[in-house]
């Protein structure tokens, strides 16, 4: 049966890069990429040109560039040194680290570039180098190799043409998948038997989905004689993907499909979308406010300077007349280039080093969450890993927590806990996850046994539960080398799966007297419990998808009859059944989902031989199609599943994860809204969500479900619901209900997927319901708690948006362990990946990974506050330095007649930022602990005084800004009344311009570096060396400059001032004066603040101080006394 359509993104392949035989279709090579992975950037040609490219596109590099090429143009009053050197030293860090990083990326690469791998050619097998494989080259791997590429498997050296993979570096699931080879050459066995194989395999173009692939293969035969082609569909379940492992499996034979990057797994490599932090953003319009400040400066300088001009004798005086070239110049070029002058005197109040120290403290600062032995889990034995650091104090600002359930709140660790059969119910004593509990032989049957007819049903249903399903068996003593399943010196079978779910339903049977056996020449054997084998083929399987919510498979008894068995979740079960005990079963089921068990429903029906052929025959034409074969599938499956009778239903406990309702208490605590997103059925969601505490006793539940809104309209539902949470809350501001007071009401809502699928969707009809977005909107914002259930992945996001861009826009954070999880994660302000056992996709796309949830709880509440901290005071102290640093320049100006003359000196200039002042702020933002760790952890409503970036705001920037404007008056003006005595030496001299630029600068270094002192509450050795080190690194470099240490650096300008200045005695009364009074107004607005209005914070500090200070106290004391 030939499938004709027209469609494009297909690829032929030809099997061992044969030409198809005569009669076939035309043959036409295509080319396609060799098998290189290129994960590198930049290659030895490319990396300077394109690196710089890279670099100069952020404006404060670009900024300096041109502020560079302006001072080399024109006849700036500074050297191009002084802000070519910093740019320089920033440019080659940054091209350094970037260098070594792809270094170390084309290392990687060159290694698995050239790793070995069989070819099979002409009959014979050959070694090559991975690079050098093709597409359509037939490829021999051994057990234990990982696939070199994407390939379709061919035949295995297993009978049933089966092989076992393990996808672990591509999803992180280290359970053994099962893979298919193609039915019609599984019997080609040899090197020799593929010389003869003659087939094409025509497939969809590369894709980056790792569980989607769709093609067929053609296989050309000479019949006696006549020729024939032969289709066969191929799916997910045939592809080997690049970077799996072959597992308990001598050997396959397979066919290169996708090499290099056009392979799956390097299609995943691309790099998600920017994320940046709140922070970030508020630098950035800092930087636009400093950047109007200097252009206004140097505009006001440059009228100034032609006002001052105006008067001839001042415009040209006798000792300086202009040549006749400077009086030709219009006035407007020269106008012009005063201005860019000045912009070059005044542009170090733009701080480019900042950037480099940003950069820095969140590189460096990232290693201690990864250092963090609390945040260690002995059982993975898992770290906490960072994946990118720009978003560290993000995880200070959190507003909205949204995570999954299973496995992030659960364990995702299933243990069988009950089946009901026509409303019998039966437990077994004792099955954990798989693994059988000493003394646990007994059967415990709850309710009386069933009649004759019922015995019929029940082994249906168990035999039911061992055949539907995906299940493997694992007889061997060892896999992978670890030996398993001894059980009285005999090696006895054990379980494994993709899903917990299974192992534990295939196990509960076991003990139960149903034991699933074995899959052996696609018939599944089962021992009853009258210890007979039964044999049923294996004829198809209907896998699981999570839009059916359910799986099937089609086997045929030992007496020729035809099964249909399936199980899923129950909405998706009860609405296609038509006969059974639907009530009975129905009111356990809900019984079990308010218990909070994980529930599913048991269903068959008898197919006869034409309901059978019709079946294949509607399978077959949907596998086969190479265009919207999903949809196509999804429908042939929509056919076949119904008419069902129903059979009884399972209950699974997935248990909480250790300190998960701690955790989420402490998150509502410091004024977070958490909400649990999964896609669980409601009652199982319910019930957890009350054990977790996230919905209290007290808590009063809103539902928006599929249920109520077919009982009222949507929009009525909405309406009641907004007012019943408007009522209670009047005009409450959102500040005020991020932490629901004791005395109100507590609010929690449940929606379903359906439903908010329905407030999602814009509708045409009725103007009216455009707005159901903002009153669902205002619903949530007014409950302290929500849960969606039956969630689908890119509803996650959806939600998460609506979330991100409501009119507040709150900082999210998504947590989640599986690929369903993604979306989320990838959608939100922060995501976080948890290491769980449904893979480490979530943990490979977040941008933090930790091992368990309670370790979300540190991760917020200790280490995003410290980052916080740290660095939005190292955003505010660089402006303040840089403003304390250029303002004195622009004064100076008004006092050398707008000449441009520098204040400080050249050398002064490039080290402030560079050497002087730069790693007292970065170790400070790197260790500043401004409360104990404990205390962070006791008390969590300290995460609210630092939320809402309430440390970057504008009055508090205002503030340092002043302070900086504050304190360069003083060093200005304080010098220079002390200078208007003449006599200021000792021996008469009078000081000159360098002299009285080093003393303001001497004054303007001890000041903000102590400035910093005053703020540091965390004393440690490293602070006390790094910032009594920086003012001596100062005194030092000052003597080295003037020629004092090193007399052959006469530098000329700067001979011996330094020390001239020193040899003054009104020189250090002025320096310990000015600095007292710059600090002054900081301290003294400390003392009121703290003393009238403290915040949480500052009380604390102040508590805790005392309780050091006092057993001190209490010890001097009695010693006195003594």
């Amino acid at each position: 049966m030939e499938c004709k359509e027209n469609w494009v993104d297909t690829r032929t392949v030809y099997i061992g890069n044969k030409e198809p035989p005569p009669g076939a279709e035309a043959y036409i090579p295509q080319r396609y990429p060799d098998n290189r992975i290129i994960s590198s950037k930049y290659t030895f040609w490319n990396f300077v040109p394109k690196n710089l490219f890279e670099q100069f596109r952020r404006i404060a590099n670009f900024y300096f560039l041109i502020i560079f090429l302006v001072q080399l143009i024109i006849d700036t009053p500074t050297s191009p040194i002084t802000s070519g050197l910093p740019l320089f030293f920033v440019i080659t860090v940054t091209a350094i680290k970037q260098g070594y990083e792809d270094w170390l990326r084309h290392k990687a690469d060159n290694a698995i570039n050239q790793c070995p791998v069989h070819e099979v050619q002409h009959g014979k097998v050959i070694r090559k180098q991975s690079r050098k494989l093709r597409v359509g080259d037939v490829v021999l791997i051994k057990e234990d190799e990982t696939f070199p590429c994407d390939l379709i498997l061919l035949s295995t050296s297993r009978e049933d043409g089966t092989c076992f993979v393990t996808t672990a570096s591509l999803d992180g699931e280290s359970s053994h998948k099962t893979y298919y080879a193609v039915q019609d050459t599984k019997a080609f066995i040899t090197e020799e038997d593929f010389d003869t194989l003659q087939a094409s395999i025509e497939c969809e173009q590369p894709q980056p989905d790792l569980y989607k692939f769709v093609g067929r293969i053609n296989i050309y035969s000479d019949r006696n004689d006549v020729f024939c082609v032969f289709f066969r569909p191929l799916g997910s379940e045939n592809l080997l993907l690049r970077g799996a492992t072959l597992k308990n499996t001598q050997h396959i034979y397979a066919v290169a499909i996708y090499t290099g990057m056009e392979t799956k797994m390097a299609l995943n490599y691309q790099s998600k979308s920017q994320k940046r932090s709140a922070v970030e953003k508020s630098m950035n319009a800092y930087l636009i406010v400093y950047l109007c400040i200097l252009i206004s400066k140097a505009l006001i300088n440059t009228v100034l300077k032609y006002v001052w001009q105006a008067v001839p004798d001042k415009d040209e005086p006798f000792y300086n007349q202009k040549t006749d070239t400077e009086r030709q110049r219009h006035i407007l070029i020269r106008a012009f280039t005063d201005f860019l002058a000045f912009m070059v005197l005044f542009n170090y109040i733009i701080p480019v080093s900042m950037y480099v120290t940003v950069e820095m403290q969140k590189f460096l600062g990232s290693y201690f969450i990864m250092w963090d032995d609390e945040m260690f889990d002995e059982e993975l034995g898992e770290r906490a890993q960072v994946n990118t650091s720009d978003l560290n104090e993000e995880l200070g600002q959190v507003e909205y927590v949204f995570t999954d359930k299973t496995g992030t709140l659960t364990e995702n660790n299933m243990e069988f806990i009950e089946c009901c059969v026509d409303g019998y119910v039966y437990v077994p004593d004792a099955i954990c996850n798989g693994q059988v509990m000493p003394g646990s032989t007994s059967m415990d049957m709850i309710d009386s046994s069933p009649g004759p007819g019922g015995k019929e049903s029940e082994e249906l249903f168990f035999r039911a539960l061992c055949l539907c399903h995906t299940v493997q068996v694992k007889e061997e003593e060892t896999v992978d080398g670890i030996k398993m399943g001894i059980h009285q010196n005999k090696a006895t079978s054990f379980y494994i799966s993709s899903s917990p779910d299974e192992v534990a339903l295939v196990e509960g049977m076991k003990r139960l007297g149903f034991t699933y056996l074995r899959l052996k020449d696609s018939h599944m054997e089962i021992l009853n419990r009258e210890d007979e084998v039964e044999r049923f083929e294996l004829l198809e399987v209907l896998t699981f998808d999570s839009v059916r919510r359910r799986m099937s498979v089609i086997v045929r008894s030992t007496t020729g009859e035809y099964y249909l068995f399936c199980k899923g979740a129950d909405s998706s079960i009860f609405p296609r059944v038509i006969s059974g005990k639907v009530e009975q079963v129905k009111a356990r089921v809900e019984h079990n989902a308010v218990e909070g068990l994980r529930t599913l429903c048991v269903a068959y029906r008898k197919l006869s031989v034409a309901q059978y052929e019709e079946t294949c025959h509607l399978l077959n034409s949907a596998k086969l199609a190479l265009q919207d074969r999903d949809r196509k599938l999804a429908e042939a499956y929509d056919l076949i599943e119904k008419d069902f009778v129903l059979l009884g239903a399972t209950a699974v406990e997935d248990r909480l994860q250790d300190k998960a309702a701690d955790t989420i208490e402490s998150l509502q605590k410091a004024g977070m809204k958490v909400w649990v997103l999964t896609g669980d059925k409601m009652e199982t969601a319910a019930a957890t969500c009350y054990a977790s505490k996230l919905f209290r006793r007290s808590t009063q539940i809103l539902e928006l479900t599929t249920k109520r809104t077919e009982e009222q309209s949507l929009h009525e539902v909405l309406f009641d619901l907004s007012k019943t949470v408007l009522r209670q809350h009047g005009s409450m501001t959102r500040d005020t209900f991020s932490g629901l007071s004791a005395d109100c009401v507590d609010y929690g809502l449940i929606i379903d997927g359906a439903t908010l699928s329905a407030v999602l969707k814009p509708s045409q009809e009725d103007s009216s319901q455009g707005n159901y977005k903002e009153i669902f909107l205002e619903i949530c914002r007014n409950c302290s708690a929500v849960l969606c259930c039956r969630m689908a992945p890119l509803q996650k996001a959806q939600i998460v948006k609506l979330i991100k861009s409501s009119p507040e826009h709150p900082i999210t954070l998504a947590i989640g362990d599986g690929a369903n999880d993604v979306s989320m994660i990838l959608e939100a302000h922060v995501g976080i990946g948890i290491m769980g056992k449904e893979g480490r996709q979530a943990a490979r796309n977040s941008d933090y990974a930790i091992p368990k949830f309670k370790h979300l709880k540190k991760m917020l509440l200790v280490h995003g506050h410290y980052y916080y901290i740290r660095i939005s005071e190292l955003v505010q102290y660089f402006f303040y330095k840089n403003v304390a640093f250029i303002f004195p320049q622009f004064l100076y100006q008004f006092f050398c007649g707008f000449s441009q003359q520098p204040l400080y000196d050249t050398a002064y200039l490039t080290l402030y930022n560079i050497s002087f002042t730069s790693l007292p702020i970065l170790l400070f933002s790197l260790i500043e602990q401004h409360i104990n760790m404990d205390i962070l952890k006791k008390d969590p409503s300290l995460y609210r005084d630092i939320a809402k970036n309430s440390l970057l705001r504008w009055p508090i920037f205002i503030y340092w800004t002043f302070l900086g404007v504050f304190d360069a008056i003083v060093f200005f003006f304080g010098s220079y009344f002390l200078f208007n005595n003449s006599t200021f030496t000792s021996n008469g001299q009078m000081f000159g311009n360098w002299t009285f630029g080093t003393l303001v600068f001497t004054v303007l270094v001890f000041t903000v570096t102590l400035k910093l002192a005053l703020d540091t509450h965390y004393w440690t050795w490293i602070n006390h060396f790094v910032i009594w080190g920086s003012l001596l690194f100062f005194v030092i470099f000052s003597l080295l400059w003037g020629g004092i240490i090193w007399p052959f650096l006469n530098y000329q300008r700067m001979y011996y001032v330094f020390i001239q200045m020193l040899s003054s005695g009104p020189a250090w009364l002025s320096i310990i004066l000015l600095i007292v009074i710059s600090l002054l107004p900081d301290v003294v607005k400390k003392v009121v603040c703290r003393a009238l209005w403290p915040t949480t914070t500052e009380r604390i500090q102040v508590a805790s101080h005392f309780t050091s200070v006092t057993p001190l106290l209490a010890k001097c004391t009695k010693v006195l006394f003594e």
